[in-house]
């Protein structure tokens, strides 16, 4: 896989409202491709790793929100100027959970497999994430009849716990 171009810059940290932040300059934003407004990035602050989104603000430019831990990280604080070395994030960072033999067999059981399967993309995937953590097998059965007795009454917002 190619590479994405790195774009280093120097940028003055501050503080807008509650929140950390330092402007990306326009020469360099222009040049990445912004994915429903924002643009994923990846990068270091005076080395110190991150990945985050540039957040659009007026007039075309964006803004790079910094949390505390990335300050620290960068040894860096608000009123200083940061060494930034950014790149455009093309990893696809969204985890797919594997659905649970148990649940596979209860939905087919209960004939309610297509209902399931018409629920949106990322609520399956929010019933398979929160599956993922369950420790004992009387909870997942617990919730597993949750999800079926939901399905069975045509909910398109199912929720679990």
């Amino acid at each position: 896989m190619k590479k994405a171009k790195e774009y280093s810059f120097k940028g003055a940290i501050y503080k807008t409202g509650i929140n950390f932040c330092v402007d990306v300059p326009d020469s360099i934003t222009s040049k990445l491709v912004a994915v429903k407004g924002f643009i994923k990035i990846k990068g270091t602050v005076n080395r110190f790793p991150f990945k985050k989104s540039l957040v659009p603000i007026k007039n075309g430019l964006y803004r790079l929100f910094i949390n505390i831990p990335t300050l620290k990280g960068g040894q860096t604080k608000v009123g200083e100027t940061a060494n930034f070395v950014i790149e455009q994030n093309v990893e696809n960072d969204k985890k797919e959970y594997r659905m649970p033999d148990l649940l596979k067999s209860q939905l087919e059981q209960r004939n309610v497999l297509i209902n399931f399967n018409d629920l949106s993309n990322a609520r399956k995937n929010d019933i398979l994430k929160y599956l993922s953590y369950v420790k004992t097998e009387e909870t997942m059965r617990r919730n597993i009849q949750k999800i079926i007795t939901q399905l069975e009454q045509n909910q398109k917002s199912v929720r679990i716990p």
